[in-house]
């Protein structure tokens, strides 16, 4: 299993890190993969990644919770972060809209999502795109991407059918699945149930969104287990089937070996 998206560099796993990475590792989890938030998460980000080097993978971003009247001197701090250590980002993000909390920074958000998807093609690099309350924003933002070779994930997807059939139009983007398809009131499952198995990829968001039966805890990657579980079922497949199936698509957006 492969978890496409987690902040297990966050304060939240300061205390028992290894025995999460120890889980994880039991529970069949080969790579992890870790988008940034903002530059003060930069050198915990990095630091994780280098201490776990054979099973977690950065990237770098500006998430757009953290746009605000500084945002030129954070998109600096990215830039300079991938022209100096290119080699070492697999990807950008977590990069995106979100207007759930506040829309004071509309135009910020947008300048600041442009600017990175123009340095994903840049560097040949997949972008993990947030979104929140704003998919007719970042769906116009994307129309002038259509015909360039950008690819990436929308991370934690939770839209409409609709909402699903318009990433699906962009052939190199995938749709990110995590514990939210495992609620109770969720109606992922039956839009999940129209999306091709090859277009999706699994994830968690540690320390969020944790899967039933832990919902409410803390969640960490050998919980992606859960999840799996719950697509099999959607899909009618096999845990193991889907489990191939997503980890070729995630190291393929990668650009990682299968």
């Amino acid at each position: 299993m492969i978890d496409t998206h987690s902040h297990l560099f966050l304060e939240d796993f300061k205390d028992d890190l290894p025995d999460v990475m120890a889980r994880a590792r039991e529970a069949g989890v080969s790579h992890i993969f870790m988008p940034n938030i903002d530059s003060t998460s930069i050198a915990s980000l990095l630091r994780v990644c280098h201490d776990y080097a054979k099973y977690c993978f950065p990237m770098i971003g500006l998430h757009p919770t953290s746009v605000n009247e500084g945002y030129e001197d954070e998109l600096r701090m990215v830039e300079q972060e991938l022209s100096t250590r290119r080699d070492e980002y697999v990807g950008i993000g977590e990069i995106g809209m979100d207007l759930y909390w506040d829309q004071t920074y509309v135009t910020e958000q947008q300048i600041a999502l442009k600017r990175q998807l123009d340095w994903a093609l840049a560097y040949d690099l997949p972008v993990v795109i947030h979104c929140r309350e704003a998919f007719s924003y970042i769906y116009k933002v994307l129309e002038s991407y259509r015909h360039t070779p950008l690819r990436g994930i929308f991370h934690s997807f939770t839209g409409t059918r609709e909402e699903a059939g318009r990433i699906l139009e962009f052939p190199r983007f995938l749709i990110g699945i995590n514990g939210v398809v495992t609620f109770k009131k969720s109606t992922l499952p039956e839009v999940l149930s129209q999306i091709p198995l090859e277009r999706i990829v699994l994830e968690t968001d540690s320390p969020y969104l944790t899967p039933v039966p832990y919902r409410g805890r803390r969640n960490e990657s050998s919980f992606i287990k859960y999840t799996l579980m719950k697509v099999a079922e959607v899909y009618g497949l096999s845990p193991e089937e889907v489990s191939v199936v997503t980890s070729e698509t995630a190291l393929k957006v990668f650009g990682m070996p299968q």
